[in-house]
């Protein structure tokens, strides 16, 4: 019970928690930035696989976002910062998979617009990752 009551105070919607999430779509917003950024560079610039130039670009997206959320968003302390790391890189895996996922079932098997399941699936993926590392990264 007590396990349940601490998830419930840390997500009441209060100024705090929605500052919180609002901040998180800003780290995210700039993790876009530097995904594309890193992609393109790879790939156009260096002439690298575009496989590799897109994982390379989640990676370095994934770890500016780590940075920026830790500091910024959820003001972390935390003196583990390589385990707080693969804790958020594993959320943020999980989280490409909800997307991928999503995407697929919506565009692939109920023929839904590329784009719009793409809506979807950020926003679904979105939540995942708040979450995700509200309740286990950051927790």
């Amino acid at each position: 019970m007590k396990a349940t009551q601490a998830i419930l105070l840390k997500i009441e919607l209060t100024r705090e928690f929605l500052m919180k999430f609002l901040k998180f779509g800003v780290v995210g917003f700039s993790g876009v930035i530097v995904n594309f950024g890193v992609t393109y560079v790879c790939k156009e610039w260096l002439k690298w696989n575009k496989y590799l130039s897109n994982i390379l670009g989640f990676i370095f997206a994934a770890t500016t976002n780590y940075i920026l959320n830790r500091i910024w968003t959820f003001q972390s302390t935390n003196p583990q910062i390589g385990t707080e790391y693969a804790k958020y890189f594993v959320v943020s895996l999980i989280g490409l998979g909800i997307d991928t996922l999503t995407v697929y079932l919506l565009n692939g098997k109920l023929k839904w617009n590329f784009y719009l399941s793409k809506v979807f699936a950020v926003g679904a993926s979105t939540l995942w990752n708040f979450f995700g590392n509200l309740l286990f990264t950051f927790a």
